[in-house]
Protein backbone atom coordinates (compact mmCIF):
# COMPACT_ATOMS: atom_id res chain seq x y z
CA UNK A 1 0.00 0.00 0.00
CA UNK A 2 1.24 3.32 -0.99
CA UNK A 3 0.65 6.54 0.69
CA UNK A 4 1.09 9.90 -1.09
CA UNK A 5 -0.21 12.54 1.81
CA UNK A 6 3.92 13.72 2.19
CA UNK A 7 4.32 15.31 -1.79
CA UNK A 8 0.18 16.06 -2.08
CA UNK A 9 0.01 19.33 -3.97
CA UNK A 10 -2.26 21.97 -2.33
CA UNK A 11 -4.00 22.37 -5.69
CA UNK A 12 -4.75 19.78 -8.25
CA UNK A 13 -4.23 20.80 -11.32
CA UNK A 14 -6.66 19.36 -14.31
CA UNK A 15 -3.68 20.61 -16.66
CA UNK A 16 -0.98 18.89 -14.66
CA UNK A 17 -0.85 15.28 -16.16
CA UNK A 18 1.95 13.93 -14.59
CA UNK A 19 0.89 14.43 -11.44
CA UNK A 20 -3.10 13.42 -11.58
CA UNK A 21 -1.54 10.49 -12.92
CA UNK A 22 0.16 9.27 -10.12
CA UNK A 23 -3.16 9.19 -8.43
CA UNK A 24 -4.87 6.70 -10.97
CA UNK A 25 -4.12 2.87 -11.10
CA UNK A 26 -3.15 0.40 -13.55
CA UNK A 27 -6.98 0.06 -14.57
CA UNK A 28 -7.22 3.44 -15.29
CA UNK A 29 -9.12 4.16 -12.01
CA UNK A 30 -9.31 7.14 -9.39
CA UNK A 31 -6.75 5.89 -6.16
CA UNK A 32 -9.19 5.03 -3.15
CA UNK A 33 -8.61 7.54 -0.02
CA UNK A 34 -7.49 4.60 1.60
CA UNK A 35 -4.21 4.57 -0.41
CA UNK A 36 -3.75 7.92 -1.41
CA UNK A 37 -4.31 9.27 2.52
CA UNK A 38 -5.53 12.82 1.62
CA UNK A 39 -8.34 14.38 3.29
CA UNK A 40 -12.26 13.86 2.06
CA UNK A 41 -12.03 17.43 0.56
CA UNK A 42 -8.24 16.97 -1.63
CA UNK A 43 -10.45 13.59 -2.78
CA UNK A 44 -12.97 15.32 -4.51
CA UNK A 45 -10.66 18.05 -5.41
CA UNK A 46 -8.80 15.05 -7.19
CA UNK A 47 -11.22 12.96 -8.81
CA UNK A 48 -12.72 16.85 -10.16
CA UNK A 49 -9.27 17.59 -11.66
CA UNK A 50 -8.49 13.93 -13.30
CA UNK A 51 -12.58 14.06 -14.81
CA UNK A 52 -12.00 17.34 -16.04
CA UNK A 53 -8.26 16.46 -17.39
CA UNK A 54 -10.13 12.91 -19.00
CA UNK A 55 -12.56 15.15 -20.57
CA UNK A 56 -10.48 17.69 -22.18
CA UNK A 57 -7.72 14.79 -23.55
CA UNK A 58 -5.15 15.42 -21.10
CA UNK A 59 -5.46 12.12 -19.71
CA UNK A 60 -6.74 8.92 -20.96
CA UNK A 61 -10.70 7.20 -19.72
CA UNK A 62 -9.69 3.57 -20.06
CA UNK A 63 -6.16 1.89 -19.17
CA UNK A 64 -3.72 1.54 -22.35
CA UNK A 65 -3.14 -2.18 -23.30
Amino acid sequence: MRKFKKDAPVYFDYKDAKTLGRYINIYGQIEPISKTALSAKQQRQLATAIKRARHLAFLPFVAQG
